[in-house]
């Protein structure tokens, strides 16, 4: 499908509506388990990031279809390093679409949950004083207690999952438990390198921004080799000028 041009919105010309989108990126109905599609921006060398943020890469489609992940999700996971660089802060009312949320059944607004084995966000972060609704933690037993008390004195909901490393499939339990299983994750790369080796991720969606960035910005997922290679198989193809916003499916799902 080709995206409108940019004299036109994204989404309401060339045959592109945003229900469309809505269709193309929902999850699927009826869950019974957290399902996590995943969310990056690349150029076509691979880079993740130009210049330390990912910022540099997108475009108004990228932007649009970022802003429906987070529309269409129950929670949004992400890895402390990435809040951290790109300046997180909690998901407000009027950051997503509200009509579209309730004709969903969802909440209002999704919690963000950030995962971090040191407890490593501040209780002065935005991410947990600019917050609509209560940010998750995802963390540890070996992160410092008084890190994770001030944290959840701070009114963020703190969950222990793992040891000396956050364990996904406990954290995504602890999400389930909440009612969280639409999970928008948006990185970064180590997280992601994380969900696939332990075999985590349903959906990718990766838009190839038309650039050579060079230099030493790292790739989209990061970490352990998995057991083997996770097959997907493309789920759908969007164009916007000459960027292309791909989707993958884990196969089989």
């Amino acid at each position: 499908m080709l995206w409108p041009p940019p004299s036109t919105d994204p989404g309401t010309a060339g045959g592109i509506t945003d229900a469309d989108l809505e269709r193309l990126y929902d999850y699927p109905a009826g869950l019974d388990r957290p399902w996590v599609q995943v969310n990056f921006v690349s150029s076509v060398d691979g880079a993740v990031t130009i210049a330390g943020k990912s910022g540099g890469l997108g475009n108004p489609a990228d932007k649009k279809v970022f802003a429906l992940g987070r529309d269409l999700a129950d929670v949004v996971l992400v890895g402390a390093r990435t809040a951290l660089i790109e300046g997180y802060r909690g998901v407000k009312a009027g950051e997503v679409r509200q009509e579209r949320r309730a004709r969903l059944g969802l909440s209002p607004v999704p919690p963000v949950a950030v995962v971090t084995a040191r407890c490593s966000i501040e209780p002065t972060s935005p991410l947990i004083t600019e917050s609509a609704v209560r940010p998750i933690v995802l963390t540890t037993s070996a992160a410092p207690a008084d890190r994770r008390d001030a944290l959840a004195d701070a009114g963020a909901d703190v969950v222990v999952a793992g040891d000396r490393e956050v364990n996904l499939p406990t954290a995504l339990a602890a999400l389930d438990e909440r009612g969280l299983r639409r999970v928008d994750c948006e990185g970064g790369p180590t997280l992601f390198g994380a969900l696939i080796e332990a075999g985590l991720v349903d959906v990718l969606c990766v838009t190839f921004a038309p650039v050579l960035a060079g230099g030493d910005a790292g790739r989209i997922a990061t970490g352990p080799l998995p057991p083997a290679p996770r097959d997907l198989e493309l789920a759908s193809i969007l164009r916007y000028e000459s960027a292309l916003l791909l989707r993958y499916r884990r196969a089989g799902a």
